[in-house]
């Protein structure tokens, strides 16, 4: 029985690695019923909505989807989409492996496997906000002077930081369980509670109670300054980290650096009743239509996917494909040679087809 999968083709280069990444997943012999919706940017000059209901309906219908990046506008313009689609569909996980490939350019000497699970519903990324002298602002302003004896400058905008009981003990929840099943050794909680003492204070908190259930697991907690630096110092000591929302935004940024790129850098956004999996770097419109961007973050979250939906064989055969293609370092794009000049490089879908070649397909 085939698998019904929304295809998400995004905007930018997103169709292109959508399409690199169907041929790879298709090639592995698992029947996916793709169900390809639009959204971003192009979407949004069409029909005044970058997410049209059609998209989240899919969504929630096949309870899967593979969504390639889509443009988020900086500074103005409509909200993230991906945030928006995790919001809509309570997927309050995101979880970002972070793993060395041989073959990838990076600067570790020793190898680098770490997981980012990231509190994906709530902190300042809820878009609880309140734009520079409105008058909404100003009377918020008045009740925080009330209330707590704090002044703000009247000339501030505000963002508001909540973080719950709830949605902290299920995210740990989350990286405890996916420790367990993946045979991880540790789990970091990482804050800034030193300073943000009621809401990452209570992050902490919930944590230390949390790990309390998981006595076969290592647990420490690690400041999120302190952990940028032990990250770049010494990655090999650390396993799975997860952090609230903003912090787990930044922290998979770096830990990607550290392997390589965000090229490499496949995600997945998971709830109680679905998912949806995505790379996790950006549309890159600047190179739409050229097809040489890589395709293997994405890829490598079709590879997550595929083990969402059971079908770890598959997954295990794509990823060594992937592997494999990567380490000889022949028919990779420009972004993965030495010299990224280099006129052997290839483009995306000529990536995807030594992919599926190498997984004997």
């Amino acid at each position: 029985m085939a698998h019904s999968v929304t295809l998400i083709t995004g905007d930018g280069v997103g169709p292109e690695l959508a399409e690199a990444t169907r041929m790879c997943i298709d090639a592995t012999g698992v029947a996916i019923d793709w169900d390809v919706q639009e959204a971003g940017v192009d979407v949004m000059a069409r029909l005044g909505t970058p997410v049209p209901d059609s998209v989240i309906e899919s969504c929630r219908r096949t309870k899967v989807a593979l969504k390639a990046p889509i443009t988020t506008p900086v500074g103005t313009g409509f909200r993230s989409v991906n945030v928006y689609l995790r919001q809509a569909l309570d997927l309050y996980a995101c979880v970002r492996p972070c793993k060395q490939y041989p073959g990838v350019r990076t600067s570790m000497t020793n190898r680098v496997d770490l997981v980012i699970v990231r509190e994906n519903t709530e902190d300042l990324y809820l878009g609880c906000e309140f734009e520079k002298g409105k008058s909404e602002t100003l009377e918020l302003i008045a009740d925080i002077k009330k209330l707590n004896g704090k002044t703000i400058r009247p000339d501030s905008g505000i963002s508001i930081k909540p973080i719950s009981v709830y949605g902290t003990e299920r995210i740990v929840k989350y990286a405890f369980e996916y420790a367990r099943k993946y045979g991880r050794k540790k789990v970091t909680s990482v804050h800034k509670a030193n300073i943000l003492k009621y809401s990452d204070g209570l992050f902490l908190e919930v944590s230390r109670e949390v790990a309390k259930s998981y006595p076969d697991i290592e647990f420490e907690d690690r400041i999120v300054d302190n952990m940028c630096m032990q990250l770049v110092q010494k990655p090999e000591l650390y396993d799975v980290m997860v952090l609230p929302n903003l912090y787990g935004d930044i922290i998979s940024d770096l830990c990607a650096g550290l392997v390589g790129g965000l090229g490499v850098a496949p995600g997945a956004n998971i709830g109680e009743t679905g998912a949806v999996f995505e790379a996790t770097h950006g549309s890159a419109p600047k190179y739409k239509g050229q097809w040489k961007m890589n395709p293997t973050a994405l890829i490598l979250s079709g590879v997550l996917m595929l083990d969402y939906l059971g079908e770890v064989d598959a997954a295990k055969r794509l990823e060594a494909a992937v592997a494999k293609v990567i380490a000889e370092g022949k028919d990779v794009t420009y972004d993965m040679k030495a010299d990224r000049n280099d006129p052997s490089a290839v483009g995306t879908k000529e990536m995807a087809q030594a992919i599926i070649k190498a997984m004997g397909a």
